[in-house]
């Protein structure tokens, strides 16, 4: 089947949304690697573990199938972690990540974000090379933070400048 990114909609998440979140993040998390703790916590509850901490979750919705998710996880004010991001691999090369995670920065920065930051493992070629293109930057490793992803090899930022 050929998904074209040309028509969807991005939205905030609303109430029914938790399994299409746990399903997309799943599918890539045991297809590349395994489920983690954190993924469990994090993928169980999203409204507890993520918007009742400040953070918000977007979905790429298509042909009304929700295809991509990606979230904003609260770190301090201003600083948000991109994380949970996935495309269904059927709709994976059509544009719609870019899309996607170009809406999630724009929202960052047009409610104040000063910061952005992402973890991601270094044989994610096209996420990478897709957080580059809209931005993010390699953290130097004297800058990266212990992960609680053991997969997590590659830090990113990007920063907003301040008016």
């Amino acid at each position: 089947m050929n998904n074209t990114a040309l028509e969807f909609k991005i939205r905030e998440f609303e109430p029914g949304d938790e399994i299409a979140f746990r399903l997309l993040n799943e599918e890539w998390i045991t297809r590349e690697f395994v489920l983690e703790p954190k993924d469990v916590y994090s993928l169980s509850d999203p409204q507890t573990t993520i918007l009742d901490h400040g953070g918000r979750i977007f979905f790429a919705i298509q042909n009304g199938e929700t295809v991509g998710c990606c979230a904003l996880v609260a770190m301090k004010p201003g600083e948000f972690e991109v994380a949970k991001m996935a495309v269904t691999q059927a709709c994976q090369g059509t544009g719609i990540g870019r899309r996607l995670l170009q809406s999630v920065v724009e929202e960052a920065r047009a409610s104040g974000a000063t910061r952005l930051y992402l973890e991601t493992n270094h044989k994610l070629t096209p996420a990478i090379h897709l957080y580059e293109a809209v931005g993010f930057k390699r953290l130097p490793p004297e800058r990266v933070v212990p992960s609680p992803y053991a997969r997590a090899d590659v830090s990113m930022e990007l920063s907003f400048p301040t008016p």
